[in-house]
């Protein structure tokens, strides 16, 4: 029997997360499991998950990693009301 793939790490970025912070989470994430995974609601959720992006770029840069992510809508139903997010898929740039 294998053991089935690990799910990559869900992160929940608000409006008032610290990117640094945020940051820091990705790229142990990226580290440890190869990609990571966020979700944001609201302009200002999604502002501070890019500029976290951006600047785990700069934490893993040094071991030769560079990221990318990929965007996409995603309907969640919180507190009873169906609201759109922004997914995030994060993962290490792959050949050049």
């Amino acid at each position: 029997m294998t053991n089935p793939t690990p799910q990559p790490n869900l992160f929940k970025v608000a409006s008032t997360s610290n990117p640094a912070s945020v940051a820091g989470a990705i790229a142990g994430s990226i580290r440890e499991r190869g990609r990571c995974e966020m979700q944001a609601i609201g302009a200002g959720a999604i502002n501070q998950a890019v500029k976290a992006i951006a600047i785990a770029r700069g934490y893993v840069a040094p071991s030769g990693l560079d990221l990318v992510f990929v965007p996409a809508f995603l309907d969640l139903l919180v507190g009873g009301e169906e609201r759109t997010a922004i997914k995030f898929v994060i993962e290490p740039r792959r050949g050049s």
